[in-house]
């Protein structure tokens, strides 16, 4: 495997803005936002308001469930889903264009649907009943609505800034595809030569706003070619842009490659955990590029609209999670 070539300038840092300018001065979190996402594709979020206490009670639960035999896991796997709902096990998810799957395992939670609800078709329920580790579920949903509304913060200043109405994602996400991915990566397996914790890859979905990590490991490809370690201050949120926005948007708001590259031998004993949450559109909305973003110097790359739900099918047969 080609080993890692990583930014030696330890100047080199994604840019930190904090929440606290959504409320005291909009202009300037649209602007200092819009510049880190411009420029690297990632920020870190501090000050974002999201409970400390919350956040660790979900990080414990979440291990307790990890902490399973593989039988009691599996019985959360949902087949016929592409891992949309409940556990996928370690060794499944691959990478586009990968050869072998990434060393991870990971649970999925959604946004809960009334019955009958239009979207029922293309967002399953959850599973709720894991029996063996009690508050799982609750503190969970509780998790997954804080960041929603924190992304939808984020997407209010972006709006803003591809000259959009400042509203223009609340129709659009207010019922999204949205998922919350708790992650286990374990120590590393002797025969885990040649392979990953997550491979080299860009998210499907509008933006992903990312909890934990404190393990370190996430990289992301600079423009320059050479690998950026992103390393946020304990408390903070990471977020970066996904292939939907960067659809949209016409590439001004750039979904950036990144990767979480396994540890040094001397902490190949000590597990990884983290929580993304993948802030998908409705199922029904229409990836059009707007119109703000396409020029004479910027011609439109993306001619053809599509649905976000066909675009994320696509997406999840490339990684394997879906045949």
């Amino acid at each position: 495997m080609t080993p890692a070539v990583t930014r030696e300038d330890a100047r080199e840092k994604v840019p930190t803005v904090s929440l606290e300018l959504y409320a005291k001065d909009f202009e300037k979190f649209v602007h200092d936002l819009g510049e880190a996402y411009e420029r690297y594709g990632f920020v870190i979020l501090e000050n974002h308001g999201i409970d400390l206490e919350l956040i660790e009670r979900a990080m414990e639960r979440s291990k307790a469930f990890f902490a399973c035999d593989e039988e009691c896991k599996k019985k959360y796997t949902l087949r016929g889903l592409g891992g949309a709902r409940g556990y996928t096990a370690f060794g499944v998810e691959t990478a586009k264009g990968a050869n072998a799957p990434d060393l991870k395992e990971f649970w999925h939670l959604g946004r809960d649907l009334p019955a009958g609800h239009k979207y029922e078709s293309t967002m399953p329920p959850n599973v709720d009943d894991v029996v063996e580790v009690e508050g799982f579920s609750e503190v969970n949903k509780q998790i997954f609505n804080a960041l929603d509304e924190l992304g939808n913060c984020v997407l209010e200043a972006l709006a803003v800034h591809l000259e959009q109405p400042r509203e223009y994602f609340a129709d659009k996400t207010n019922e999204g595809n949205s998922i919350l991915r708790i992650i286990h990566y374990p120590p590393i397996p002797p025969d885990a030569a040649g392979r990953v914790r997550a491979g080299a890859h860009e998210d499907i979905n509008l933006i992903t706003l990312l909890l934990g990590a404190d393990e370190g490991g996430l990289q992301l490809l600079g423009k320059d070619g050479e690998w950026l370690e992103v390393n946020p201050p304990p408390g903070c949120v990471t977020c970066n842009i996904g292939d939907m926005l960067q659809r949209l948007s016409n590439h001004k708001l750039p979904s950036t490659t990144h990767r979480v590259v396994n540890p040094p031998a001397e902490r190949a004993h000590i597990p990884r955990y983290s929580m993304p949450f993948f802030l998908h559109p409705n199922p029904d909305f229409v990836i059009k590029t707007l119109e703000s973003c396409i020029s004479d110097q910027y011609p439109n790359r993306y001619p053809e609209p599509i649905s976000s739900d066909e675009y994320l099918q696509q997406r999840l047969r490339e990684i394997k999670l879906k045949s």
